[in-house]
């Protein structure tokens, strides 16, 4: 099954991957006061791959990725 995968170190929590697929990611605010994304759920099932695929796709600092 497909997992979620986030480089934390890229991630400057912008939002992309929440406004297209809210129940995979939730922009969360950090202890020291930055934002970076939260994974609701780390394993896709194919039914959703495709959209989850779209939401990683669609970071513009590329954070995300869908591996299997």
């Amino acid at each position: 099954m497909p997992r979620i995968v986030v480089d934390r170190e890229r991630c400057e929590g912008l939002g992309m991957c929440e406004a297209m697929a809210s129940d995979w990611f939730e922009v969360v605010e950090t202890d020291d006061g930055d934002e970076t994304v939260s994974v609701l759920r780390e394993e896709v099932p194919e039914a959703d791959r495709a959209h989850v695929h779209a939401a990683t796709q669609a970071c513009p600092v590329l954070a995300l990725s869908l591996v299997d």
